[in-house]
């Protein structure tokens, strides 16, 4: 993807789903090249990327349309970017939770059967990290590592379906992040129950690792639900 490429599809995506061009509208390749000062082809290329993330459809002689909402790919990591920046900020990361509350307690269960012997320990090697800087009070490098924890379980898991879900839940753990929705040190009893996964996921029990991992997801559904 080339810079300019990066900058409209930057800029144009996240004015569409903050509405500012309202749906049913309909803009030109020539109007993209003549805003943002870039190509036809370069025009072309952003356009088929809004296509495959539902924002718009593009027909010939009827130019490109803004899709309504129920049509947008809702799992597109841009997407959740975009909406996460919106007013409907902690709405949509409650929806993100509820989600995840579904699927990574099965994925945790699933890991502690399926997981390699690389796997078990790479995760309980996260864990440990995941411990000092949280109580380190280290945001930024606790974000990147729990990015990693719940990534690896997700692959772990054994489950492709499941794997495919790692971009969906990095953005809702960089959006609580950037959006200053996370205590400014990690939970004490969220550390612990990170490790108590670890733990179970190496240690082949399945069902230790799914309970924990429920409670891990009920505090974050919790904790939105009571954001401001």
């Amino acid at each position: 993807m080339s810079t300019a490429h990066s900058t409209v599809l930057a800029e144009l995506g996240p004015r569409i789903v903050r509405g500012d061009l309202p749906v049913d509208a309909v803009i030109t390749l020539e109007w993209l090249g003549e805003a943002y000062g870039v190509s036809r082809t370069v025009a072309r290329e952003v356009v088929q990327v809004l296509v495959s993330m539902g924002l718009v459809e593009s027909r010939r002689r009827t130019g490109v349309r803004i899709l309504p909402r129920e049509r947008w790919d809702d799992f597109d990591p841009a997407v959740i970017r975009w909406r996460l920046d919106g007013a409907d900020r902690v709405s949509h990361l409650h929806q993100l939770a509820e989600l995840r509350a579904a699927v990574e307690p099965a994925s945790a269960a699933l890991a502690a059967v399926h997981a390699d012997d690389a796997q078990r320990s790479e995760i309980v090697r996260i864990a440990e990290e995941m411990e000092g800087s949280g109580a380190a009070g280290d945001l930024r490098t606790f974000l990147e590592q729990d990015i990693a924890f719940h990534r690896l379980l997700l692959r772990a898991s054994g489950n492709v379906m499941f794997a495919r879900l790692g971009d969906v839940v990095e953005e809702v753990l960089r959006g609580r992040t950037d959006h200053h929705l996370m205590p400014p040190e990690p939970k004490r009893e969220a550390r612990r129950l990170h490790q108590v996964v670890a733990e179970a996921v190496a240690g082949g029990e399945a069902e230790v690792a799914r309970f924990a991992m429920t409670a891990i997801c009920a505090e974050v559904v919790s904790d939105l639900g009571h954001a401001p």
